[in-house]
């Protein structure tokens, strides 16, 4: 292939090859115009990015429903000391987004669902005979039934009881309506005039009690995607402004993935906008510097411009989108794609007599190689499991071939030009390398030696303090403020509801409802040694069938044994007798069961908790039943995972941590291939170079590698997936450098100016992006800092193994 673009280039003339380059430039053109016309985007769903984990189909439907559960909903606090005014701010809100124009951005707008707590109570009384609390259970099992008569008389007699006539004609003992109660899960909140209400308790710096009033609403569509977000914000402000108009006092606290989502929004939009900027201001201010002319400049941008044509195209062409953070890393593309540019430049004005076509021919088979030796790093970073890091690696490979491609077509004819002399920069590339090769390194054999001993003490002291963090919340950056109003709400709602649930499988509807009600007592265990905050589980409201039977044979004692007894002890009509036993015998396995309350209006809510049998791509067969038990509060991750080590039933779903797990993996595993990427390079460039040479050209980056490795360990920076990312480009970038020393020989002065000007426009792009505020960004962009650092300065060394004299060039 190398032969045959030589030989292209050898043949083809220089108006053939422009005709050919504005071609690529139009088709291109038309390509991005038709994507975009087509629905092509920018994504900044972070969602987006995750890598897809290896389940169970059960499980990856589980995943799927409590994520469509929770996903998209906000949580909002009206936080006030007077408990009227912060119920009034709470329903004005509500009112206000409920008239919010269409599109609407909310739906399932409420506070305290009180048609939940009706349809609830008109589905469980029929089913009465069949529910009794545990303290019930234990008094009917003790045959102390005497005691219940008693608390129902003093329900009878206290002023505040929810008894009535129409209530004792069907349930004399009042056991009904514990049952209902006993049915919500435990919660320290109170409603009021149908609000929500949480009692802040007083503080030092708040010594007087305070209320909160909850509304809860959930986005018409993600919270990640741009147009919806902007529709929820611009209604969530018209509602903060209509509270803030009726009580300036009102402090309003939120909670959400929308608030994370917009933050990261403005702060991508920002970060893309920013350090894309400086470091084309600094790109194109180095050049300016460098050579002193306008043409050089001109064409700077024209190769960049086409690098970043190429590469949003090509990407939105594959993947039918552009995710904001390959916008973000692939800022970076202009500090590399410029590379081209200076490389011909130096060399035009280390041979001023050379024609565009001559300088082109003598650095084509080193550019040649740095493409493909980037290619396959950029190849590497598209083995990691993350669209958004399949996007940069697509972004940037397709990027540096229009780089390429611009400098083989359209330079012969839009670099043509001579440059003036620039003596100046020459000279100050050659003391630079005389002064590397002359003075920065020992002349001495000890002290070669005792350089070497220290290279390899800080090596192996710092990658020694290495350590490894694989979290994926690193992947978005949350301000403080957001980070604690949604940290004071999960308080006010006893620990709100965590990412991490159990899955509950079993082979029978029967089979399962007996798992979570053996589940119950041990995560009843956890919230009272404060391993857990709060649990919701189906076990509350679909009873085995079994402890159904149970309760209803209990309640035999009631009305077939001691009804006139009860009747009497309770001052009730005598022939309410009959009717009583009838319709407890007319409830004999009349159970409830998960497809009449799931189908009533008082389980509508409790769907996604329920997961029935689907028949398997794989295999055909269905995959039993399964229930989902949503977790709130958790303290102590690893000590509620080891509650159910020995049930393999029970399943601690984790999506965060798995996906951590499959980054640590993958973090493994780009190191191995950045070993890997230096073997096969090695090999490559022994067929051009030998083996000696190809070996030093390879030692470049793979010193810089672990130079850089050993900084992050004595920085005590944790190694991630994106700090073995950016050092498979080390590599890439730092082969070039090598490449194109070696393949100098004894002409190095304009390679000297080229690395050095390649390095300062990668280190603008690069360094920039090391003060990014989103974690994983930082952690590339230091990584390339350090390491492209490293490589500028070793690199000048390989002159050592190919100038033929010292005083060479």
């Amino acid at each position: 292939m190398n032969s045959l673009l030589s030989r292209f280039l050898s043949q083809a003339s220089n108006k053939f090859r422009f005709s050919l380059w504005l071609a690529l430039i139009s088709i291109t053109l038309m390509t991005g115009f038709s994507l975009w016309q087509g629905g092509a985007k920018v994504q900044s769903d972070i969602l987006a990015m995750l890598p897809k984990i290896s389940e169970s189909p059960m499980t990856q439907r589980a995943m799927a429903q409590v994520e469509q559960q929770l996903a998209n909903r906000v949580y909002l606090g009206f936080v006030s000391d007077n408990q009227q005014a912060a119920i009034d701010a709470a329903k004005l809100t509500m009112k206000s987004l409920r008239q919010d124009s269409a599109p609407v951005a909310f739906v399932d707008i409420s506070s305290a669902d009180m048609a939940q707590a009706e349809a609830l109570n008109s589905y469980y009384f029929k089913h009465r005979f069949q529910l009794l609390t545990e303290a019930q259970q234990d008094l009917l099992q003790q045959g102390q039934w005497q005691q219940l008569t008693q608390t129902a008389l003093e329900k009878l007699y206290n002023a505040f009881s929810y008894a009535n006539s129409s209530l004792l004609s069907h349930d004399p003992l009042l056991l009904y309506p514990d049952s209902l109660i006993a049915l919500a899960p435990s919660q320290q909140l109170s409603v009021k005039q149908g609000v929500l209400l949480a009692t802040i308790a007083p503080s030092a710096s708040m010594p007087q009690p305070r209320f909160a009033a909850i509304v809860m609403a959930k986005g018409s569509d993600s919270a990640f995607n741009p147009n919806a977000q902007q529709r929820q914000l611009t209604a969530l402000q018209t509602a903060f402004h209509s509270v803030n108009q009726q009580d300036a006092g009102i402090e309003i606290i939120k909670a959400g993935a929308l608030f994370h989502a917009a933050a990261a929004t403005e702060n991508a939009k920002q970060e893309v906008s920013s350090i894309g900027l400086l470091s084309l201001i600094g790109v194109i201010s180095l050049v300016w510097l460098a050579f002193r002319s306008f043409m050089p400049l001109t064409i700077a941008v024209i190769t960049v411009s086409t690098s970043l044509l190429l590469a949003v195209v090509t990407t939105a062409l594959l993947f039918g989108e552009l995710h904001l953070l390959t916008l973000v890393f692939g800022t970076s593309l202009i500090g590399i794609s410029i590379d081209y540019c200076f490389h011909y430049y130096c060399e035009r004005l280390n041979h001023p007599s050379d024609s565009s076509e001559t300088v082109i021919k003598k650095i084509f088979a080193a550019i040649t190689l740095a493409l493909v030796t980037s290619v396959i790093a950029y190849s590497a970073i598209g083995l990691a499991p993350f669209p958004g890091m399949q996007q940069v690696a697509v972004f940037c490979a397709s990027g540096l071939v229009g780089a390429y491609l611009t400098l083989l077509l359209a330079y012969p004819t839009l670099a043509a030009r001579p440059l003036k002399e620039a003596n100046t920069a020459l000279n100050l590339a050659s003391q630079y390398q005389a002064f590397m090769l002359n003075r920065a390194l020992p002349k001495k054999p000890v002290a070669r030696l005792l350089l070497v001993i220290c290279s390899i003490g800080f090596i192996g002291i710092g990658i020694s303090q290495l350590t490894a963090n694989d979290d994926i919340r690193q992947l978005q950056h949350t301000p403080s403020d957001i980070q604690a109003e949604e940290d004071q709400l999960r308080t006010l709602l006893s620990g709100g509801t965590d990412n991490q649930f159990l899955l509950v499988t079993a082979a029978t509807q029967e089979q399962l409802k007996q798992q979570l009600e053996a589940v119950e007592p041990i995560l009843e265990l956890a919230e009272q040694d404060k391993i857990l905050g709060n649990h919701l589980s189906l076990s509350r409201f679909l009873p085995s069938q079994q402890a159904q039977e149970r309760n209803y044979q209990l309640q035999g004692q009631i009305y077939l044994e001691h009804l006139d007894e009860i009747i009497a002890t309770l001052g009730l009509e005598p022939n309410i007798k009959a009717s009583l036993i009838a319709e407890y015998r007319a409830a004999n396995s009349k159970f409830i069961t998960a497809d009449s309350f799931l189908s009533h209006q008082a389980g509508a809510n409790f769907k996604p908790l329920w997961l029935s049998p689907q028949l398997s791509p794989q295999s055909g067969a269905d995959q039993g039943y399964g229930a989902i038990v949503l977790l709130g509060g958790i303290t102590q991750l690893d000590a509620l995972a080891q509650l159910f080590t020995g049930n393999s039933q029970v399943q601690l779903v984790d999506k965060v941590g798995d996906i951590s797990t499959v980054m640590g993996h993958y973090r493994q595993l780009t190191l191995a291939l950045l070993a890997l990427a230096l073997l096969v390079a090695g090999i490559i460039f022994t067929f051009r170079f030998g083996a000696k040479l190809a070996a030093i050209v390879v030692a470049v980056p793979a010193l810089s590698a672990l130079l850089t490795l050993a900084c992050l360990g004595i920085m005590h920076n944790p190694l991630t997936l994106f700090h073995a990312l950016s050092l498979i480009l080390v590599f890439g970038i730092g082969v070039d450098y090598s490449l194109f020393f070696a393949e100098s020989k004894q002409q190095t002065r304009g390679v000297m100016m080229a690395v050095f000007m390649s390095a300062v426009s990668t280190l603008l792009a690069f360094g920039l992006l090391a003060f990014s505020q989103t974690p994983a960004i930082n952690a590339f962009g230091l990584t390339l800092l350090l390491g492209i650092s490293f490589t500028f300065l070793l690199s000048p060394f390989i002159q050592i193994f190919t100038r033929k004299s010292v005083n060479a060039d």
